[in-house]
């Protein structure tokens, strides 16, 4: 295998064939099939083929497109993500904790502005957690403060000053529209007029947060799917010992 040109497969490695769906605002029948075809060769795919399509609603209907794409990607060029390497486990961050920093760190989470999904906060600060992973409230040297779905920006800010927070965790899941993306600014500017920005480790979490969105946006960490609270406190431990927040 020639990792340098990796490709997709689905019958037999090294054939190309991926799969997308999508909706488009048409009625379903021949004429939208190949409307779907059409968009699926123009976006890459060559010899496209509709293998599902339903409609939805009058005028609007859902595809499900089979075909190769032409591209490669050069694998041994993307960077080290170090994930893995840095994984702790509940055990070894509470011991890390009175290791390195000897205090409770404080933890405030919410899922803000008109979020009113608490999926992903609570799978990361409720003591029974998510997929197995143990939430922070079962963490021995972390304090850990869920505050709920729906909380104003400000409100977070005020909750975070008065339990002398060291770390605020965002979640958000409710993302039509990147509504999330003008939330997550706000408690950034709002936190640096303040003068509050430099005192607090800043993370926040979603499917569709990544790293690099985080850290465009002005925080610390992104986690996205698949990441659970030892990940995020892993990174937070180390972060507050790097930054000298003990």
């Amino acid at each position: 295998m020639d990792m340098t040109m990796i490709r997709p497969y689905g019958d037999t490695v090294d054939d190309a064939k991926v799969q997308m769906s999508f909706s488009l605002p048409v009625p379903c029948g021949e004429k939208g099939d190949e409307a779907a075809k059409i968009l699926a060769g123009k976006m890459g795919m060559t010899d496209p083929y509709v293998a599902y399509s339903r409609g939805l609603d009058d005028g609007f209907s859902f595809y499900i497109v089979y075909g190769s794409v032409r591209h490669t990607v050069n694998y041994e060029d993307i960077g080290d993500r170090g994930d893995d390497d840095m994984a702790m486990s509940m055990e070894e961050i509470d011991d890390y904790i009175r290791e390195n920093i000897k205090r409770k760190i404080v933890v405030v989470g919410a899922s803000t502005g008109t979020d009113a999904h608490t999926v992903g906060i609570d799978a990361i600060m409720n003591m029974k957690g998510f997929a197995g992973h143990y939430g922070l409230e079962r963490y021995g040297m972390i304090e850990a403060h869920n505050l709920g779905s729906q909380v104003p920006n400000e409100e977070l800010i005020k909750q975070a000053v008065e339990l002398k927070a060291d770390v605020i965790l965002v979640s958000q899941t409710v993302t039509q529209k990147n509504v999330h993306i003008g939330n997550l600014t706000e408690l950034v500017d709002l936190l640096e007029a303040e003068g509050l920005r430099d005192r607090l480790i800043l993370i926040c979490g979603g499917s569709r947060i990544s790293r690099e969105l985080a850290k465009e946006l002005g925080y610390d960490a992104g986690f996205g799917s698949r990441k659970y609270a030892n990940d995020v406190a892993g990174f937070f431990v180390r972060e507050f010992t790097e930054r000298g927040l003990v």
